[in-house]
Protein backbone atom coordinates (compact mmCIF):
# COMPACT_ATOMS: atom_id res chain seq x y z
CA UNK A 1 0.00 0.00 0.00
CA UNK A 2 1.17 3.46 -1.11
CA UNK A 3 -0.03 6.77 0.10
CA UNK A 4 1.48 9.98 0.07
CA UNK A 5 0.28 13.49 1.35
CA UNK A 6 0.77 16.18 -0.38
CA UNK A 7 0.55 19.03 2.08
CA UNK A 8 0.59 21.84 -0.74
CA UNK A 9 -2.28 20.21 -3.06
CA UNK A 10 -4.22 22.49 -1.05
CA UNK A 11 -6.61 18.85 -0.50
CA UNK A 12 -6.98 18.14 3.20
CA UNK A 13 -5.05 14.97 4.65
CA UNK A 14 -7.86 12.91 5.23
CA UNK A 15 -9.47 13.21 2.04
CA UNK A 16 -5.88 12.62 0.43
CA UNK A 17 -5.79 9.34 2.65
CA UNK A 18 -9.23 8.34 1.98
CA UNK A 19 -9.27 8.97 -1.90
CA UNK A 20 -5.63 6.67 -2.25
CA UNK A 21 -6.87 3.74 -0.52
CA UNK A 22 -10.39 3.84 -1.78
CA UNK A 23 -8.31 3.96 -5.45
CA UNK A 24 -5.95 1.13 -4.58
CA UNK A 25 -8.92 -1.01 -3.91
CA UNK A 26 -11.06 -0.26 -6.60
CA UNK A 27 -8.20 -1.15 -9.06
CA UNK A 28 -7.11 -4.18 -7.41
CA UNK A 29 -4.33 -2.80 -6.03
CA UNK A 30 -5.24 -3.84 -2.66
CA UNK A 31 -7.07 -6.81 -2.78
CA UNK A 32 -10.14 -7.87 -0.80
CA UNK A 33 -9.30 -8.83 2.33
CA UNK A 34 -5.69 -6.95 2.66
CA UNK A 35 -4.93 -6.28 5.73
CA UNK A 36 -4.85 -2.12 6.37
CA UNK A 37 -2.02 -0.92 9.14
CA UNK A 38 -3.41 -0.01 12.32
CA UNK A 39 -4.80 3.76 12.34
CA UNK A 40 -1.43 4.52 14.98
CA UNK A 41 0.64 2.95 12.56
CA UNK A 42 -0.49 4.32 9.32
CA UNK A 43 -0.68 8.00 10.86
CA UNK A 44 3.30 7.65 12.25
CA UNK A 45 4.23 6.30 8.75
CA UNK A 46 2.62 9.48 7.32
CA UNK A 47 3.55 12.03 10.34
CA UNK A 48 -0.18 12.90 10.12
CA UNK A 49 -2.26 12.52 13.64
CA UNK A 50 -4.04 9.37 14.31
CA UNK A 51 -7.46 11.46 14.08
CA UNK A 52 -6.40 12.20 11.14
CA UNK A 53 -6.01 8.64 9.98
CA UNK A 54 -9.02 7.81 11.99
CA UNK A 55 -11.39 10.15 10.02
CA UNK A 56 -10.30 8.57 6.71
CA UNK A 57 -11.23 5.17 8.06
CA UNK A 58 -14.15 6.11 9.20
CA UNK A 59 -15.20 7.61 5.91
CA UNK A 60 -13.96 4.64 3.69
CA UNK A 61 -15.98 2.28 6.07
CA UNK A 62 -19.37 4.34 5.63
CA UNK A 63 -18.21 3.99 1.46
CA UNK A 64 -17.97 0.54 2.23
CA UNK A 65 -14.32 -0.14 1.10
CA UNK A 66 -13.06 -1.15 4.41
CA UNK A 67 -14.50 -3.08 7.18
CA UNK A 68 -13.13 -3.58 10.72
CA UNK A 69 -13.26 -6.72 12.06
CA UNK A 70 -12.50 -6.05 15.63
CA UNK A 71 -8.80 -7.28 17.07
CA UNK A 72 -8.49 -8.76 13.51
CA UNK A 73 -7.72 -5.20 12.05
CA UNK A 74 -9.45 -3.21 9.09
CA UNK A 75 -9.07 -5.58 5.89
CA UNK A 76 -10.64 -4.13 2.66
CA UNK A 77 -14.17 -5.05 1.82
CA UNK A 78 -15.62 -6.62 -1.58
CA UNK A 79 -16.78 -3.92 -3.36
CA UNK A 80 -20.81 -4.41 -4.23
CA UNK A 81 -23.70 -4.90 -2.64
CA UNK A 82 -23.98 -6.48 0.59
CA UNK A 83 -24.34 -10.10 -0.62
CA UNK A 84 -21.52 -9.87 -3.06
CA UNK A 85 -19.39 -8.88 -0.41
CA UNK A 86 -20.66 -11.56 2.23
CA UNK A 87 -19.83 -14.47 -1.11
CA UNK A 88 -16.26 -12.96 -1.56
CA UNK A 89 -15.53 -13.00 2.76
CA UNK A 90 -16.87 -16.54 2.67
CA UNK A 91 -14.80 -17.74 -0.73
CA UNK A 92 -11.93 -16.09 0.78
CA UNK A 93 -12.42 -17.96 3.70
CA UNK A 94 -12.65 -21.27 2.70
CA UNK A 95 -9.68 -20.54 0.01
CA UNK A 96 -7.64 -20.61 3.24
CA UNK A 97 -8.91 -22.77 4.94
CA UNK A 98 -7.96 -25.20 2.07
CA UNK A 99 -4.51 -24.04 1.90
CA UNK A 100 -4.14 -24.84 5.54
CA UNK A 101 -5.89 -28.07 5.29
CA UNK A 102 -3.16 -28.97 2.23
CA UNK A 103 -5.60 -29.16 -0.79
CA UNK A 104 -4.42 -28.19 -3.98
CA UNK A 105 -6.34 -24.81 -6.12
CA UNK A 106 -7.36 -27.87 -8.29
CA UNK A 107 -9.16 -29.89 -5.51
CA UNK A 108 -10.65 -26.89 -4.22
CA UNK A 109 -12.13 -25.51 -7.13
CA UNK A 110 -13.70 -28.93 -8.21
CA UNK A 111 -15.40 -28.91 -4.30
CA UNK A 112 -16.63 -25.40 -5.30
CA UNK A 113 -17.99 -26.49 -8.44
CA UNK A 114 -19.82 -29.98 -6.63
CA UNK A 115 -20.84 -27.92 -4.18
CA UNK A 116 -22.71 -25.29 -6.05
CA UNK A 117 -23.98 -27.44 -8.60
CA UNK A 118 -25.80 -29.82 -5.33
CA UNK A 119 -27.01 -26.37 -4.04
CA UNK A 120 -28.25 -24.66 -7.43
CA UNK A 121 -29.76 -27.51 -9.35
CA UNK A 122 -31.56 -29.27 -5.93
Amino acid sequence: MTVRIHIQDGTPPYEQVRAQIAEQARSGELPVGYRLPTVRGLAETLGLAANTVAKAYRALEADGVIETRGRNGTVIAAAGPAAEREVAAAAQGFAERARRLGVGEEAAMAAVRDALRAVFRA
